[in-house]
């Protein structure tokens, strides 16, 4: 693993850590400050710019929800930018969404452009191949 991709793995990591402890702070700290931003929180629409994006937080904190926990994280990194992708879901529960992180790197820290979680796709079970008598 590069060092890029292990920082930008623990940035993603951070940003389960935040959302799991419901800290405004930190969660405020890790979104790009000099990059537009984007989030599509599961169902919502899309929230752009700073000031909505991290209302948006601000108001599941306060909603007292489940705390979020990440696995499975992959990440892609081209030049500046990282996108890492995983699963989510409640604790002591299987993940039931699929998301997607960016991240740009703004003063030698990763920080996030773009958070975008919705269902994980089931696969339905197929019938097994017939093959020709």
């Amino acid at each position: 693993m590069s060092p890029d991709e292990a920082q930008v793995l623990a940035a993603n990591d951070a940003f389960y850590e935040a959302f799991a402890a419901s800290d405004f702070p930190r969660m405020s700290d890790l979104w790009a400050q000099e990059t537009a931003v984007m989030c599509i929180h599961p169902g919502w629409d899309v929230l752009v710019g700073r000031g909505d994006v991290l209302d948006s937080w601000r108001g599941i904190f306060g909603g007292g929800g489940a705390p979020i926990v990440a696995s499975r994280a992959r990440a892609l990194i081209t030049g500046e930018v990282a996108m890492v992708t995983c699963l989510e879901g409640a604790h002591d529960e299987p993940p039931s969404l699929i998301a997607t992180n960016t991240f740009v790197r703004e003063q030698g820290r990763w920080k996030m452009i773009h958070h975008h979680a919705g269902p994980v796709a089931r696969m339905r079970e197929l019938p097994p191949l017939r093959t020709a008598n």
